[in-house]
């Protein structure tokens, strides 16, 4: 499974959207979609456990968590560091 399809089932778990993070874009507004910043806080402590990782304090931001893309761009950089 691949960090976006991750990030999207995340989404549909924590991210309380008004639509399934599928039917969204990669660079869909996600704030706009119905995301809350208390469900932001959820979608973060779910990705940190999805994929074993926690995000250092300069990525806990509105623009980290914003899109499927930033996420998933922010989750691939802290994998490869990793490695």
């Amino acid at each position: 499974m691949s960090a976006v399809d991750t990030v999207r089932r995340v989404l549909d778990t924590h991210g309380k959207l008004k639509t399934p993070a599928g039917a969204l874009t990669e660079d869909d507004d996600l704030y706009a979609a119905g995301m809350t910043s208390h469900a932001s806080v959820n979608v973060m402590l779910a990705v940190e456990d999805a994929f074993d990782i926690e995000f250092p304090d300069e990525l806990l931001t509105k623009t980290t968590f914003c899109s499927i893309r930033s996420i998933s761009s922010a989750v691939e950089g802290l994998l490869e560091a990793a490695a």
